[in-house]
């Protein structure tokens, strides 16, 4: 008896076993990871170049920004730089940078600090979306995030490090750009302050 119920439940557990394991050992199809199906812990883009430019000042001086055009992390129309408004701080960097990790937590409070009067701006470079999106679920970051995996913004600006932190006047010119390494809340308001003329609430 007991090996006639062995022989009948035999196929069941195998159907059962199979069942277990055919999900993990199928691959995902090109571009789908498991990263994908899970919601960007980051704004989206289209508000960036939304709203005018500000007022003209003939004394101040400053280059744009490159021409140049980027994807958004959550998706959506791509951003060309030369129309983002500003004032703005475009932050370059990258999951495997500590540097960066270090500083990012002082952008999203710097982020939350002057919503309405000054836009955050991510630049996530040369790095897989599974490490950004981790950083940004792990660190709370929740501003907007491009995507230059090819590091066209650093060689247009001439830089190669990263982390890169470009401080934009509200007419698109470049004031400022800082490559002196993790930035903390206190350096950040005072480059806010000095570059943009911005004051930083506490």
């Amino acid at each position: 008896m007991n090996r006639r119920l062995a022989l009948l439940t035999l196929p069941l557990l195998l159907v059962l076993a199979t069942a277990c394991t055919a999900g993990p050992e199928t691959p995902a199809p090109v571009g789908q990871g498991t990263v994908a199906a899970r919601p960007s812990p980051f704004e989206g883009c289209a508000g960036l170049t939304d709203g005018p430019a500000g007022p003209g000042d003939d004394e101040a001086s400053g280059d744009p920004l490159p021409e140049l055009t980027l994807t958004c992390f959550t998706g959506g129309t791509p951003v060309a730089l030369r129309d983002v408004r500003g004032p703005a701080v475009v932050n370059v960097w990258a999951s495997w940078c500590p540097p960066c990790r270090k500083e990012l937590p002082a952008f999203q409070r710097l982020h939350e600090r002057t919503d309405g009067q000054l836009r955050v701006i991510g630049v996530n470079s040369r790095d897989s979306r599974e490490g950004a999106q981790s950083i940004g679920e792990d660190f709370g970051v929740r501003f907007p995030m491009l995507v230059d995996q090819g590091e066209a913004m650093q060689r247009a600006l001439r830089r190669n490090a990263v982390p890169l932190t470009v401080f934009v006047d509200a007419q698109g010119r470049i004031r400022h750009i800082d490559s002196s390494g993790a930035l903390d809340d206190a350096r950040l308001a005072e480059l806010v302050e000095r570059h943009l003329g911005l004051t930083v609430p506490a």
